[in-house]
């Protein structure tokens, strides 16, 4: 059979510290004299309320504010009394809680509880009381008190708002199963802790993984960054920045004086060419032609493009068996007869008969454009 394990608690007093012991009364069972029925009375009757609806309570007070009588007329198990303190009013009370701006007053009533035996809480007056209300945070079953030692209660209201809102809302669930596990499991106390803190490692373990692998990243993006400053100043150290721009101005001002053209009417007909799925060689013939650019050289320059652009989406599609052999060598065959032919053609008249070819395919290029934007357009 197992042994119980047994540890060594080595308790050592630190006279600086927290030295109250928290604990959880079942307030239901005991009943509570609050005496003051302005705003710190209320505020006292709330905080019992809502830890402890179904607690009997009596309120004495010369006067009570709009706030207190409303709560007690939503909770039966609340007696307002509205006259000055009696001694008698301990009588049969557990708990007493003090709420009143008058100091001295408020010590003569400690007084008379502690010589019957009562537990008191005097309200802004530490050293008067017996017990603090905590700030409380509540997630279904679990609730956690902060106390600050009655020194601070702003402090203990801040951190009551972080814990709210860095507990998550399925505490409440988790707490239920394992309420229901406990309940299942066989066994004495000690096998239960045991095997409950097995069950719940996993939620520690998972944060810490989740962590592990979070710096990791930041460790791994910083060494990279590192390595890209690194790199970045070899570059820019040893690279002859100067003389590369030198070599490309003394390169770009060999380029011929239609360079310009040449690229606007690409881009142009490829901008109508994507818009309309057809145009490009029209667009870039007229735009060239009207540039004042040989035939030659716009012969050229057309079919270099159709030839990495068309030649390649051909063979593509014959690839993919979208179109068959036969038809391939059909369209391939005249068109390169073709292109070769046009363009000795072109090389002999364009010098010689340019004044006449000019308009020939300006008016060529025109019937050929109107016919696409009638194709692009008609409904189908």
């Amino acid at each position: 059979m197992e042994q119980p394990v047994t540890e060594h608690i080595d308790i050592q007093e630190d006279k600086g510290s927290n030295n109250l012991f928290p604990v959880f009364l079942k307030l239901e069972t005991l009943s509570v004299l609050i005496i003051g029925g302005g705003k710190v009375g209320h505020e006292k009757l709330s905080a019992i309320l809502q830890n402890s609806p179904k607690t009997n309570m009596r309120l004495v007070s010369i006067t009570i504010g709009d706030d207190v009588r409303s709560l007690a007329d939503q909770h039966a198990n609340i007696e307002l009394i509205e006259r000055p303190f009696l001694n008698s009013d301990l009588d049969l009370t557990d708990i007493v809680i003090i709420a009143i701006d008058d100091h001295e007053m408020s010590s003569q009533i400690r007084d008379e509880a502690k010589k019957l035996g009562k537990l008191v809480n005097v309200a802004d007056k530490p050293e008067l009381c017996d017990f603090y209300l905590s700030s409380v945070v509540q997630k279904g079953d679990l609730k956690v008190a902060i106390s600050t030692n009655g020194k601070s209660p702003t402090i203990a209201k801040r951190l009551k708002e972080v814990l709210q809102e860095a507990l998550p809302a399925e505490l409440a669930s988790v707490i239920d199963n394992l309420h229901k596990i406990r309940n299942k499991l066989n066994g004495n106390f000690e096998y239960k802790v045991k095997k409950l803190n097995k069950i719940t490692k996993i939620l520690v373990e998972k944060e810490s993984v989740e962590k592990e692998v979070r710096w990791r990243k930041i460790a791994t993006y910083s060494l990279i960054g590192f390595a890209l400053m690194l790199v970045g100043h070899f570059i820019f150290s040893y690279l002859p920045f100067q003389r590369m721009a030198d070599d490309t101005a003394k390169w770009y001002q060999t380029l011929d004086k239609n360079f310009h053209w040449m690229v606007l009417a690409g881009f142009l007909a490829q901008l109508v060419d994507g818009a309309l799925g057809m145009g490009y060689g029209v667009t870039s013939a007229t735009i060239l032609n009207s540039a004042g650019i040989s035939p030659a050289a716009i012969s050229g320059s057309i079919h270099t493009a159709e030839m990495f652009a068309s030649g390649a989406s051909g063979y593509s599609h014959y690839r993919f068996g979208n179109v068959n052999k036969k038809l391939f060598k059909a369209l391939l065959i005249p068109g390169i007869i073709g292109a070769i032919l046009g363009a000795i053609l072109l090389t002999k008249l364009g010098e010689t008969h340019l004044i006449y070819l000019r308009p020939i395919m300006a008016i060529y290029t025109l019937l050929l454009g109107v016919r696409i934007i009638i194709n692009a357009f008609r409904k189908q």
